[in-house]
Order: C-alpha cells, then structure tokens, then sequence
C-alpha cells in the first residue's frame, strides 16, 4: 500500500500551528476574557499567558508522543497504543462527523459572511460561496501536499502579518492605556478567582488547534527533531502574538470599548486609522479563517486514513494518489461533508453540542504519555517532555476543567454531547465485524 511521503520540515510544522490556530478568534473574543477578568488588564494578561502555557505544556507532551511513533493520524494513534482502538475511533468518528468538518463548515460560513461584508450579496449566495469556499478548501489540499503547503505558508504569513502591524500600530496611535484605572483588581477574592478560571477556560478554546498538528506527523521529515522543535515553536509564537494582540487592541479602544466589542480588530482599527481601513482589516480576517480551515482540511484527513488503514473506516480513504501523493479519498469524502454542513445550517448545532468533547479525548492523550511509559516502557523516545510527570498532567486537567465546565454550566448541552459522543461505540463494534474491515485490520502497524 502506498505511503504518504515525508515533506513537512520544523518551520512547516510551526507554520501549520500557528496557522491552524489562529482563526477568529483573536479578532472577536479579546474582549470577553476581559469581562470575565473582572475588567482588569493585568488578570486578563495573565489569563492569556497561563492559557498559552497550558497549551505549551501539552504540546511539550503530544511532542513525546510524536517522536515515538511518528505515524499519519497523531492522536488516533496515541489513543489506540495506550487505551485501545474503540476510543482511538470513537475520536475519529466524532472528529469526521461532527468537530473537523463542522469547524471548516464554520469557517467557511463565517468568511462568506466578511467577503458579504465587502461585497453585497444575499442570504443564498452567501451559502453558495460558503459551499464553494469548502470544497475550494479540498481541491487545494487534495492536488497535492507540498503546493497545499506553499499557499496555507503564504496565507499565515498574510494573517500574521497583519496582526503584527495592528500590534506596532495602535499602542502608537491609541490612548486607551491612559483608560486604565488599575492593572489589578483592588483584591482577589473568591468570586475573581472563579470568574478568572472561567476566563482560562474561554482562552484555552482560543488557542485550540495545534492539537491536530500531530496528525500530520507522519509526513514530517527527520520527525524525532523537526516535529517537537516545529511545534514548541509555533505554540511559543501563539502564546507571544495573542498577549501582545490583546494589548494592542487595549491601547486602541481602552478597557470599557474592549469589553462592549465583539469585532475587537475591526472596531480599534476603525478607530484609529477610519472606516476604510476598518473595512479592509476584514481581508486578513478573511485569509485567517480560510487558512485555519485549510489546516484543519489538510490534517484531519490524514486521521482517517490511518483509521481506514486499520480497518474501521472505509477502505478507500486509506489510498494515496499516484500523482498528488494525498490521501485523495479521505480529502474529498471530509469535504464533502463539510460542504453539505455549511449549505445545511445544522453545523452550529453540532458543534454547540459535541465539540466540547474534543478536550476529553485531547486530555486522554496527555494521560497517554503516562500510560505508554509503563506500557512501552522500551520504546525510543528521541524526545522526552520536560517536568515529566507534572507537565502532561497539569495539561489533563486543564482539559478536564473545560469538560467539567461545560457540563455544569449547561447540563443538558454536556450530557447530549457526551451522549452523542458514546454512540460512536457500537459503531466501531458493528463496523468490526463487516467482512471488508478485516482484509484491511493491522494496516495501522505498518
């Protein structure tokens, strides 16, 4: 059976982070966190920071994992060696049905949406362009990997760019720091401190993402260097460029400004250089979303095809073109989907209600590295994660807080999400006994 070729180097790897990472979310949620920090800068500060250090200590702890067993599908594989193939698929299930391709379908919605802003249209052509900007999405990572990856590199360069004159610019042209009563509240008591928790939980869905990184392990040249280095990298530059964003964006529209707006970048942008300028900064949003869907398109597609390899998925997605060298079928088929998602509707849904339960699976494989020590207690392991056992653990119950979160905030969301999410069980099982699963099981091993 075909291989998918090693192409990715460190800087790839950091690229495909940081881009993958960074979608809307910096532009529109800045100023909740605020809020929810009690509306002092320096506990929203510090909020952003221990999110991106979370983020950091996980990703120091899927790096471990990657450099073992560098193989396509990263967390499905993780999953599998440490606890099982029913979980390592009850993730690639939920991540194909409902958190992969509803957040391409979000994304391509949400920049129909901007690009409607710049360019009138109705309500059903911006659902065509939404349907068209998916699939454009796969045709773009289908016909080939390394051009897929000089056009999601140019974009983050577009998108990080422009981020970066925003960070120069307003602290320059602002006076909102001179809006700042206080850095620090006049005293922490309970109620900041669980209200600051809160807040490291919505920082944490912002920095969501690198997490798939992983799956394009397998196709990272020399991986046991060039994939932990590319990706502490990358996490690094995120936790760097969301502080400084998030102080940017203070210094441009002052504290009360920032809490009232949820287009942080568009409204301090306005601000500060007029109307004009507010309406082009929608363009690098645009190209952030995009890229991010890109990334998200590009890697996930390779979890099932490590899941076809093993024989639980459809057999086809295990097959990697002859001329383009990617997992076509697995593209196609996650995009497709994704499309039919955007021009339903029904993507919101989905997602309000399951992908909160991508963070039990993404803490289940912090747990891996504990689990596969004992377990694989031989295994080379080229790079070991710093602080071990505390790192990966921390990252756990991170993970766990944000499930506990959300289940305790809306019971009802939580247990159908988790609910949804267990379905994927007797599907693997029934799946297992299909005749043609058998021919393709133990594919994984190669």
């Amino acid at each position: 059976m075909a291989e998918l070729k090693r192409v990715f180097t460190a800087k790839t790897v950091a690229l495909l982070t940081v881009g993958g990472v960074i979608g809307s979310g910096i532009f529109l949620v800045p100023g909740r966190v605020l809020e929810a920090s009690g509306g002092t800068i320096g506990v929203a500060t510090s909020v952003w920071i221990l999110g991106g250090l979370l983020s950091f200590m996980g990703a120091l702890s899927y790096a471990e994992l990657a450099a073992a067993n560098p193989k396509a599908g990263g967390l499905y594989v993780y999953l599998r060696e440490a606890f099982g193939p029913a979980v390592a698929f009850a993730f690639g299930w939920t991540l194909f049905v409902v958190i992969a391709s509803g957040t391409v379908a979000a994304l391509a919605v949400a920049s129909a949406t901007y690009i409607a802003g710049l360019i009138p249209m109705g309500d059903l052509a911006q659902q065509i362009l939404a349907v068209v900007l998916a699939l454009l999405i796969t045709a773009i990572n289908t016909t080939g990997t390394s051009r897929s990856a000089t056009i999601f590199s140019i974009g983050t360069v577009l998108k990080v760019g422009a981020i970066v004159v925003l960070i120069v610019a307003l602290p320059l042209l602002g006076n909102g720091f001179e809006q700042v009563d206080r850095v620090w509240p006049a005293s922490f008591d309970f109620s900041l401190l669980t209200a600051a928790g809160l807040a490291v939980i919505a920082v944490l869905w912002a920095y969501e993402g690198w997490q798939y990184v992983t799956f394009v392990a397998g196709e990272t040249i020399d991986p046991q260097r060039n994939f932990p280095r590319g990706l502490a990298l990358g996490t690094l530059a995120l936790v760097l460029i969301y502080v400084a964003a998030v102080l940017a964006y203070t210094a441009a529209l002052g504290p009360a400004d920032l809490m009232a707006s949820n287009r942080v970048a568009i409204d301090a942008t306005s601000r500060l250089l007029g109307p004009m300028a507010g309406t082009l900064i929608a363009i690098p949003i645009i190209i952030s979303m995009l890229t991010a869907a890109q990334a998200n398109s590009l890697t996930s597609s390779r979890v099932y095809y490590a899941m076809a390899r093993d024989g639980i998925f459809f057999r086809r997605m295990a097959t990697v073109h002859p001329r383009w060298g990617t997992p076509a079928v697995a593209l196609i088929a996650s995009g497709v989907w994704a499309a039919a998602l955007a021009a339903s509707g029904t993507f919101d849904v989905l997602l309000e209600y399951v992908v909160f339960v991508g963070w039990i699976f993404y803490s289940l494989v912090g747990l891996a590295v504990v689990v596969l020590r004992r377990k694989q207690p031989d295994l080379p392991r080229p790079f070991k994660v710093p602080g071990y056992p505390f790192t990966p653990l921390l990252f756990v119950l991170a993970g766990f807080a944000i499930v506990l979160n959300t289940v305790v905030q809306d019971p009802r969301k939580g247990l159908i999400g988790i609910g949804a999410t267990l379905l994927a069980f007797p599907v693997y099982y029934i799946w297992r006994r299909l005749p043609s699963s058998s021919s393709a099981r133990g594919a994984g091993d190669v």
